[in-house]
């Protein structure tokens, strides 16, 4: 097999990795026990969340930091467990450390193991914010969960665009050993070296 069809069979599998939702998905691995959008309200029992900012990055999801301030926030749960949807959930966001309440929605059923919580005008300090989600209990007893976010601290570089600049630099690495005889012939002399691994 010539050198080449190795580089171009390699740069196909770095590029089919690169598309591969599940290797971007919740920061490259799965399962609960590595996502870091989540609440466990009770032992083994989640909510996920996502945030995003529509009007500023409509095609991001983010969990820990929000980059801009004084734009529209939405905080999407999702009840990984059915009886959630059974009982009522009251979510408030405070800005941290003065506690001072920025949202509020009292207590109520979401059937569909949905819910949306939509922040019009964002926020509007930089800093710590903490989301307090309260799970109230036939008994009346009241579940605790917090997960706190960080809020302006500017673009972020997301997983996507990684992969983005990762994929350019692939591809004039290649156009380079296709275009120039001394590119080539210093990959070739790497890739015959590894061989011999």
């Amino acid at each position: 097999m010539r050198n080449a069809d190795i580089l171009r069979k390699g740069f196909l599998v770095l590029l089919g990795l690169l598309f591969s939702s599940a290797l971007w998905a919740h920061g490259g691995a799965a399962g609960t026990d590595t996502d870091q959008c989540k609440f466990e309200l009770e032992k083994d029992h989640w909510i996920h969340y996502t945030a995003y900012q529509p009007k500023a990055y409509p095609a991001e999801e983010f969990c820990g930091n929000l980059p801009d301030l004084d734009t529209a926030i939405q905080l999407v749960f999702d009840y990984q467990d059915e009886r959630y949807r059974k009982r009522a959930i009251e979510f408030e966001v405070t800005k941290e450390p003065e506690g001072k309440r920025v949202f509020f929605q009292a207590a109520e059923k979401h059937k569909s193991g949905t819910v949306v919580l939509n922040l019009p005008e964002g926020v509007s300090e930089v800093g710590k914010y903490l989301i307090h989600i309260t799970l109230l209990q036939d008994s009346g007893e009241r579940l605790d969960a917090h997960m706190s976010f960080q809020a302006g601290k500017g673009q972020p570089t997301s997983k996507g665009s990684i992969g983005l600049y990762l994929l350019v630099l692939i591809g004039l690495i290649y156009a380079a050993y296709l275009s120039n005889a001394g590119v080539k012939a210093k990959i070739d002399d790497i890739l015959g070296k590894l061989k011999q691994f």
